[in-house]
């Protein structure tokens, strides 16, 4: 027991102790920011449980230890999909294992099989195979359900109906060190990868066998065994550099405000890619690329050399509602993107009423409930979370999130193909939403987006200081700088007559 006496060591204590809980909670806070950025460097908050699944069915384990086995590859994203060339899947055996037969895919590879003499050869007999998908209208004796789409997956949001790809093979041992025991593990593969830029894939996790449906839904069926193989995408493994870049402009003020400068290159620079100035054509061997392999950016000359530029107007405002129109460029000869879609993040979205020439899904990925956040001890001793505490247990905070993020992509067969830089390389849509009286405004450019993604990944915005900005109408009734002037010396006359 301490005596305080006449309180003033006491006061002092606190005061040090009140010190030492406001700098150990800083720190504390800190420490969880860092912890939390660094483990969630492909983390995509637009879409946070997106991924590319890989899912490995054991659906017939053979005497001689051979296995018929199923792969799905699972797009699980709401926004980002695979184009051509598409994906090339690949792995490591951990034994001697071949590939007999498969339907639905192909090898790249042979491989040397001149180990197997005196009957049919594998189809693969490599260690490290690599899988692609068949093209569509190949022979039927090859297919299976839900294959022979040239490796294109689609988002879940744009075409639920084509987000995986299907293929089966019958695989066994290629020596004579067969194993017997009818151990399902065996043949289990490792150091899966998607062959896509940006993707990541994590090591086979057994989870529960997959079921299947037959008879119309009357009878299931399942898996002997299943492995799931997640990958996550990364935009900054994906690129070195951003791939597109956003400019604005708005009917209340004549500047138009370019992507800005050296957004996704810079022009002239050492390393910098060559352009292609305005009115010329690129050189017709640099749109040649090997097959199965996507050309290298071929871009207009620009200050921001992107290939890709997303253009927001503020174009008018009526009583209720206010209009947008969105025009996206493609600045790329050799490319064109197929299946496109964009992604913004903007608070007004909760209030779109009509969409012209585009199509349009709000990404809800708030739910369709409030949120209970319950702040900890740390996280109350800081002010931006205004949380209180009762009885020593932080108060649950109430917060209601809105519909702000949607996404726009085009109409099947009208314009869902971006063409290639030119006079009918850009996609353009006008958009009407509903004035919400408690937040609609354009002052401080709210009107402008938060966020803008071109598919999948994050557009360059240009510095908030820089938006479009209502007219200053103070400016045009102030008195004009003579006559502070004037009034300033006569001032100093009637003073220096008072003297």
């Amino acid at each position: 027991m301490v005596l305080i006496g006449d309180g003033t060591h006491g006061r002092r204590a606190v005061r040090v102790w009140e010190g030492h809980k406001r700098s150990l909670n800083v720190v504390v806070l800190i420490f969880l920011l860092f912890c939390f950025v660094s483990a969630t460097y492909g983390y995509d908050p637009l879409d946070p449980n997106g991924n590319i699944t890989i899912r490995w069915d054991v659906l017939l384990e053979n005497q001689d230890s051979s296995q018929d086995v199923r792969i799905s590859i699972v797009n699980e994203q709401l926004f980002r999909h695979v184009e051509l060339p598409g994906w090339k899947l690949s792995w490591a055996w951990v034994g001697d294992e071949v590939i007999w037969n498969i339907a639905g895919a192909e090898a790249t590879e042979q491989g040397n099989c001149s180990a197997f003499k005196g009957r049919q050869l594998p189809h693969c007999c490599l260690k490290e195979p690599t899988i692609i998908d068949l093209l569509p209208g190949a022979p039927y004796n090859v297919q299976v359900a839900n294959c022979c789409k040239g490796g294109v997956l689609s988002s879940m949001v744009q075409d639920p109906v084509n987000h995986l790809a299907v293929f089966q093979m019958h695989i066994g041992s290629g020596g004579s060190n067969s194993n017997k025991s009818g151990n399902i593990n065996t043949g289990m593969p490792a150091n899966f990868s998607l062959g896509l830029r940006g993707y990541t894939c994590g090591d086979p996790v057994q989870v529960l066998p997959t079921k299947f449906y037959e008879d119309h839904g009357r009878r299931k069926t399942q898996a002997l065994a299943t492995w799931n193989v997640t990958c996550i995408y990364s935009q900054f493994k994906s690129s070195t550099a951003p791939t597109c870049c956003v400019s604005l402009s708005a009917f209340y003020n004549e500047t138009i405000v370019p992507c800005p400068k050296c957004s996704c290159a810079c022009n002239g620079q050492a390393g910098t890619e060559e352009c292609v100035k305005p009115g010329e054509l690129p050189p017709t061997q640099q749109q040649l690329s090997p097959h199965n392999d996507p050309p290298k950016p071929v871009v207009q000359c620009s200050d921001f050399m992107c290939p890709v530029k997303v253009h927001w107007h503020v174009k008018q405002s009526y009583k209720e509602y206010w209009r947008v129109k969105i025009t996206v460029t493609n600045l790329n000869y050799v490319k064109n993107y197929s299946e496109w879609n964009l992604v913004v993040l903007h608070p007004n979205l909760s209030n779109v009423t009509q969409v012209f020439s585009f199509n349009y899904k709000p990404l809800n990925i708030y739910g369709n409930m409030s949120k209970h956040i319950f702040f900890t001890d740390v996280l109350l001793s800081v002010k931006f979370f205004q949380a209180t505490k009762q009885c020593g247990v932080a108060t649950p905070i109430e917060v209601y999130f809105s519909d702000d993020t949607g996404m726009f992509y085009g109409i099947d067969h009208y314009n869902d193909m971006l063409l290639q830089a030119g006079e009918t390389g850009n996609v353009q849509t006008e958009m009407l939403m509903h004035k919400d009286v408690g937040i609609f405004t354009f002052k401080e450019g709210w009107a402008f987006p938060r966020k803008i993604s071109f598919n999948g990944d994050d557009c360059v915005m240009p510095s908030p200081d820089m938006y479009p900005r209502l007219p200053n109408t103070a400016h045009f009734h102030a008195p004009p700088p003579s006559f502070f002037i004037v009034f300033t010396m006569l001032l100093l006359i009637f003073s220096f007559l008072n003297l």
